[in-house]
This record gives C-alpha cells, structure tokens and sequence, in this order.
C-alpha cells in the first residue's frame, strides 16, 4: 500500500515487505530481506537491536516472544540511500529451509508486515528512483540469464547507459525546439543565416544517432532471446539425427519408419555464448493421418515464427 510521496519523490509505503533473497533449499547460507517503514523495529524484535548501518554484525535470531531461532549476521541500510530507496534489512541466517520458514512466520506476525509480492522489490526500487525502467529489466535478463552472452547484455543495460543516452536525447531536442520557435516568431528579425541549417543537421545527427542505438538495442534483443532454429524436411531426412548430434544426447526418437516425429522436440544450446533454440519437426509429405497432419502444421508454423529454417534435403 501507498499513501503517497514524500519531499524528496520517495513513494511512501505503510506495509513492510519480507523475503527470501536466496534459492530455496538447503543450503549453507540463506539471506531474507526486509524492506520498508519497520525494517529497523524488526532488527530491535528479533536481532536484539540495531547494528551500525552497512556492517555485518552477529546476533542472536528469535521471535518476537524471545524464543530463539539462529545465531547469524544482520545487516540494515537507512534508507533512502538503500537498495530499494527505503530502511532495508537483512537477516543471514544458516541455510534450514524450517529456519527459513520460522524467521518469516515471525516477521508475519509484526504489524503491517507481510511476504512481498514477486518482483516488489525491484518495483519499490523503481518507484524510488533508485533505478530506472530500463534497469529494473535489466534485472530479471541477468536472472533468467543461460549464457555469457546474454549476461554481458544485461549487465550492460543494468549500468543505466540507456537513461544516459536517451536524457541526452531529451535535451536535444528540447534545444532544437527551442531553436525552431526562435525561426518562426522572430522570421521578420535577423538571425544567423545557417540557423535553419544547423537545426537541419542537428535533426540528423540525432536520427543517426537513435538508429545506432535501435540496432545496438536489437543486437541485445537477439543475446537476450536466442536465435530459433526449425529444422524442416521430408520424413527420414534426418532431421532428428542431426537434433541429437547437436545437442549430444538422444533428445529425439530415431527410426527407420517414416514419420517417427509427430510434435515438435525443442532444444537450447549454448553456442559460443549465443542461446541457440533448436526444433525438430516432423517430416512433410502428403498425409491423410489426422495426428500426422496435425505435426506437418505446427512444423510449418514453427518454421514461420523461426530465424533460421534449416532445409534437410535426401
């Protein structure tokens, strides 16, 4: 819940949000985080009081009757200099999924806490300024992130240079206008002949400019997403021979007998860093088999949506 924003732009949460920070599982280590008005009554609750900001100090864990939960680190950052723009806390606690479990039944049961929604930290981030839109994308692309590739594109998006550049572009143009409405009210009035040219070429530096950054932007589009591959042919052209080989594991049914792949086999490699979605089809011929012409279809509608189509031919 918000209730609105402060002096500063900070959005004013009442609620306190909670949660896991690390997989979960076993683990040696486990870390739940806090964020919002009472992280700092939470630390007095259950860790026995505040530490000094940003320094890792050891604590006895309980709940907020007293009954001892762990011994383990916490850690608070004031905010709004934190990473979500409010009072942030951290519990490191030994890595017991019951543990986990406990610590988090017991934030519960404070006033106007409750467990975050998914993603609500980076949200409350952004609503804070603490980053922006591009960055909060950025997030999720460097977490779902499979290869080297798709990594160094999300930390490059993460570093904000994105809001940098389009600011950039901001001011621009709002000086261009500025220059164009000098032109038109003051048309009767002497001004610098090359004005009306060095607005002309300003404009097009500045398209040149957007058209680098849309390609550099498709570019990471591309490490992001992965390149699709359908590979498409008549029955027994081996397609699923080549699917296997690729992928050095019998992913697809090989068969003398025609017509073995009925639905499409999916396949994500890593190649070189790039995401490589490889798609075994099932073989097209003229059929009268309903579940045959069925796979024919969805192959033909994979090849469609594909960026490369891989032609097996006898």
């Amino acid at each position: 819940m918000i209730t609105g924003s402060g002096a500063d732009g900070m959005q004013q949460h009442v609620e306190t949000i909670f949660a896991l920070a690390t997989p979960p599982g076993r683990s040696a280590i486990q870390v739940i985080r806090v964020s919002g008005p009472g992280a700092a009554r939470a630390l007095r609750r259950m860790a026995g009081g505040l530490p000094e900001p940003r320094r890792a100090t050891l604590a006895t864990i309980t709940d907020p009757d007293g009954n001892r939960l762990d011994r383990g680190m916490v850690m608070f950052f004031p905010g709004p200099n934190s990473a979500t723009g409010e009072d942030l806390a951290e519990f490191h606690l030994h890595g017991s999924p019951v543990l986990g479990r406990m610590v988090m039944q017991a934030l519960e049961t404070l006033p106007r806490f409750r467990l975050a929604d998914p993603g609500e930290f980076t949200r409350r981030s952004f609503l804070n300024g603490r980053i922006d839109l591009d960055q909060a994308e950025a997030i999720g692309d460097m977490i779902d992130a499979d290869t080297a590739e798709q990594h160094r594109a999300a930390m490059s998006q993460l570093d904000g240079r994105l809001g940098t550049i389009t600011e950039s572009w901001r001011e621009q143009l709002v000086n261009l206008s500025a220059r164009l409405e000098a032109l038109i009210d003051f048309a009767d009035e002497e001004l610098p002949d090359d004005l009306d040219q060095a607005v002309r070429q300003a404009v097009d530096q500045l398209i040149d400019a957007m058209r680098v950054a849309i390609a550099q932007a498709e570019r990471n589009m591309l490490n992001r997403d992965g390149i699709t591959v359908a590979i498409l042919g008549r029955p027994n052209a081996g397609k699923s021979t080549l699917l296997n080989i690729l992928a050095g594991d019998d992913r697809a049914i090989v068969s003398p007998e025609a017509g073995t792949t009925r639905d499409l086999v999916r396949v994500s490699l890593d190649i070189g860093g790039l995401a490589v979605h490889l798609i075994d089809t099932a073989g097209i011929r003229a059929t009268t088999g309903m579940v045959e012409k069925e796979g024919i279809r969805r192959a033909i509608e994979a090849a469609s949506t594909a960026a490369i189509v891989l032609v097996l031919i006898e």
